[in-house]
């Protein structure tokens, strides 16, 4: 990710309109912002979410609150809680996302 031609500025998260993305279970709220080719997400999971995709894209993800369990399709399977991030490349293991009681995470990709 190179991050040029982005001047300073301040994102208040409450005034981004959140959109919908419903998962196989359950449904996401992305607050999102891009910045050049630059996205940035505040996202909240559903309690009972799962994705419906693999995802192959690359990203930086930090848990705020809640507990994301991260599944990769070659079968390991990671919990993160409050505090706790994962990094991924883009295209190198096709990961998905799945929480029981929901969780809100910053995502930047």
């Amino acid at each position: 990710m190179k991050m040029n031609d982005i001047p300073f500025g301040t994102t208040d998260w409450s005034c981004v309109a959140p959109t919908t993305h419903p998962g196989e279970e359950g449904h996401a709220l992305w607050r999102t912002q891009h910045f050049g080719t630059v996205r940035v997400r505040m996202v909240e999971y559903s309690p009972g979410y799962l994705a419906d995709h693999w995802c192959s894209k690359g990203h930086i993800l930090l848990v705020l609150a809640g507990e994301l369990v991260t599944e990769l399709e070659d079968g390991r399977v990671f919990t993160l809680t409050a505090g706790q991030s994962y990094q991924v490349a883009d295209n190198a293991e096709p990961h998905r996302s799945r929480t029981e009681k929901g969780a809100s995470l910053f995502i930047v990709d």
